[in-house]
């Protein structure tokens, strides 16, 4: 296994963010300018001080697109990098900035992310394919088959799936830029439109417009731009993994779990913390089956008893694995291109103990885990 040697301490000095839901009236530039203009406030410094920037983002919007999204704040002629990781774009771009200024190119960077994703169904592979004429490729399909299996496996109810769509309302509540706000109870969401068998609308994600930027900067370059350090996010851990054949028999598909797992053994090795250290996470949670098995992936519960964990509410914000403090995809809501430093964005404001009414208590350690489709998976653990 390789062995991760950064060579600088890198922090995270500001976060911006941008609501998610639905902002007809505002182009993509404009999203990413509301979340990258508070970013850079939050640092306390100025874009003539960024020397790259990374652009996560998955939908067409034209060519450069990043450069476009900056122009308004000057062309200052710094690289500026698009990235395109399904929905692991935006933490694939913090990912880039991290170890640019890790491996010492780079003092600073800006990562940022931002998505207007079309309403209707998401597909992730080429209009040719078998999978669109069997229907396979919907994405909410893929991710009921494996909830079918993890059900048949484990004896899990449905209950327990509704259970995090039902935790996942509560803590989008208490943020107001969450796209679905309005709680709901266990009996609503399995009584709600069946999307694809066992899956109901509201154990799916909204597909979402919105944006999330971070400045990231060299903890030994903090005095030179004048940046706060007590107000700075350490990053204990950052990876980036792909699929791989583990033996077990699992599935490579857009929807499998199983590759959050080597890219936890190395964040964790990276951060030199385990699964019990960490006070908070984030995980994807497109579909609630998708909360479930990434929590036992990364360690955080045994194989096969995340449902447990989700039914004796050791997920919400009081239980002992708080997680997604902000409603998750599930209620936060999902524009591709953000969503990974949207993570970030709602880390940092934990680990800095500013999140008001969902605050985790004596939160130190955060773990934002997320997956893309085609066999991607980032894990970042940051401490305070």
């Amino acid at each position: 296994m390789t062995q991760f040697n950064p060579g600088r301490e890198v922090v995270v000095a500001g976060v911006g963010l941008h609501p998610f839901g639905r902002f007809p009236e505002k182009d993509l530039a404009t999203l990413a300018m509301e979340a990258v203009l508070p970013a850079l406030q939050d640092a306390g410094v100025s874009w003539k001080d960024i020397p790259v920037a990374y652009f996560g983002h998955v939908y067409y919007h034209g060519m450069s697109v990043g450069e476009t999204a900056l122009a308004n704040l000057g062309l200052t002629g710094i690289p500026i990098i698009n990235v395109e990781n399904a929905c692991s774009s935006g933490s694939t771009a913090f990912w880039q900035a991290y170890w640019g200024i890790a491996t010492g190119i780079y003092d600073m960077a800006l990562a940022f992310g931002a998505e207007k994703v079309p309403r209707g169904p998401v597909t992730v592979t080429p209009e040719e394919s078998p999978e669109r004429y069997i229907g396979g490729d919907h994405m909410m399909a893929g991710y009921a088959l494996r909830m079918r299996r993890y059900m048949e496996e484990t004896g899990a109810p449905a209950t327990a799936f509704a259970q995090a769509a039902v935790k996942a309302r509560q803590n989008a509540s208490l943020n107001p830029y969450a796209h679905r706000k309005q709680e709901y109870s266990l009996e609503e969401v399995l009584q709600s439109r069946l999307i694809a068998d066992p899956l109901t609308l509201y154990q799916c994600c909204p597909t979402s417009e919105g944006a999330a930027a971070a400045v990231l900067c060299a903890a030994d370059a903090l005095d030179r731009y004048g940046i706060n350090e007590e107000r700075t996010v350490r990053i204990a851990a950052a990876v980036l993994t792909s699929g791989s054949y583990n033996g077990k028999g699992s599935d490579h598909s857009a929807f499998s779990p199983y590759r959050t797992e080597p890219g936890a053994v190395k964040a964790y090795e990276m951060s030199g913390l385990g699964p019990e250290d960490v006070d908070l996470v984030q995980v994807h949670d497109a579909a609630t089956i998708g909360e479930l098995q990434q929590l036992e992936a990364l360690g955080l519960v045994p194989p096969g008893e995340a449902w447990k964990a989700t039914a004796e509410g050791r997920t919400a914000l009081n239980g002992d694995i708080p997680t997604n403090t902000d409603g998750g995809l599930l209620a936060m809501g999902h524009p591709f291109g953000a969503t990974g430093i949207r993570m970030i964005h709602e880390t940092v404001t934990q680990l800095r103990h500013e999140a008001g009414p969902r605050q985790v208590k004596n939160a130190k350690v955060g773990l934002a885990q997320c997956s893309g489709a085609g066999d991607v998976t980032t894990v970042h653990i940051l401490t305070k």
